[in-house]
């Protein structure tokens, strides 16, 4: 913030929101050369600055004209909750009101972070919670990025943070832009946030023209939620398989070029007596059978209201162990955070924070 003529000055735009490619463009057009792009980054994303005026190798006019033009945003820490088993689920509440959740989730001797990639979910599926909210916008590139950068700075040891996982609240690729933008600064190792490519999964319901074209755009681990191996269960269960069915969707994932020794990972939540039989994993086994596949079984997160159940131990074993005799990679991932309402398909904001459709 500057002060002029006595009136306190707070820039419209974050330059969080700048691409760096647009960032070199603005500073073209002030004269300053373009290598300062790199510089202003570096101080942003590598060392957590929130101010203009503490960037000491950059000229002190150059300074003063980045603080009337752009800001540097944090999102606002609303609440913070730790679960028994580690994990923390942090609401986060954005400039005009609407809040968000994001998940820090503990491994052996890492941590992988949950991110949400819209206020709400327009995708309806019948077993998530967070669709019980509706859609209410998308999240703007720098409100992606926030929920990393702010985080990392709250750790003791932000080198911690290995993985990104885009499957909080949201459906990314229906925020196609602003996802690839925030990707693009996630994984830019000289003076974006600096996480391998092969470390950031985006994990979508199946918005398959968005598939090819995200191909083109990103190098990402991609995950598939899938849930059901029929058309019938996943029309019920999942809304948009009604525009983009299974055949559809898994042509699609054929043609997805993947790099060396990457599959796609196809996510399949167990839902008790609906898609959890022994038919039902045999026919997963053949529907993935010309696919790069590892499969992630998600005993489902039951949650009050809820009318599905989750399957017995044994069901889900056996399930496993049908796909494991067709020679797939096979993980039982069992959500952490459920005390919190942190786990796989439970982010929804509080009630007392509800969304507000503008």
């Amino acid at each position: 913030m500057t002060h002029e003529a006595g009136m306190t000055h707070r820039a419209e735009t974050n330059i969080m929101e700048l691409t760096k490619d647009q960032l070199v463009a603005w500073l073209k057009d002030h004269d300053i050369e373009a290598y300062r792009a790199e510089q202003i980054m570096k101080w942003i994303y590598f060392r957590q600055a929130d101010d203009f005026e503490i960037m000491t190798d950059i000229k002190k006019e150059i300074r003063q004209l980045l603080s009337l033009n752009f800001r540097i945003d944090r999102l606002e820490k609303k609440q913070i909750e730790i679960s028994e088993d580690g994990s923390k689920k942090y609401l986060f509440k954005l400039s005009d009101g609407q809040c968000i959740e994001s998940v820090l989730i503990p491994e052996k001797n890492y941590y992988t972070l949950c991110i949400s990639s819209q206020v709400g979910c327009a995708q309806g599926c019948k077993f998530c919670l967070t669709a019980r909210g509706g859609f209410v916008r998308n999240l703007t590139k720098g409100e992606i990025l926030a929920q990393v950068r702010d985080i990392m700075n709250d750790l003791d040891d932000p080198e911690k943070l290995k993985n990104i996982v885009m499957m909080g609240m949201g459906e990314p690729l229906a925020n196609y832009k602003n996802v690839i933008g925030a990707i693009d600064t996630i994984t830019d190792t000289r003076c974006g946030l600096g996480f391998s490519n092969n470390k950031v999964t985006l994990s979508t319901a199946g918005l398959v023209p968005r598939l090819s074209v995200l191909n083109q755009d990103a190098t990402v681990n991609l995950a598939i939620s899938l849930n059901a191996t029929d058309n019938k269960t996943r029309d019920m269960l999942m809304p948009i398989n009604k525009k983009y069915p299974l055949e559809i969707l898994l042509d699609a994932c054929r043609k997805y070029r993947l790099p060396p020794r990457q599959s796609i990972m196809f996510e399949y939540i167990l839902l008790k007596n609906i898609n959890d039989s022994p038919d039902d994993a045999n026919r997963l086994a053949k529907l993935l059978h010309s696919i790069k596949a590892k499969i992630n079984l998600i005993p489902f997160n039951e949650y009050e209201g809820s009318k599905f159940k989750s399957p017995e131990e044994e069901v889900i074993n056996n399930f496993r162990e049908i796909l494991r005799k067709n020679n797939y990679i096979v993980i039982i991932r069992r959500s952490k955070g459920r005390d919190i309402s942190a786990a796989c398909g439970q982010l929804r904001v509080r009630q007392d924070s509800p969304l507000k459709k503008s």
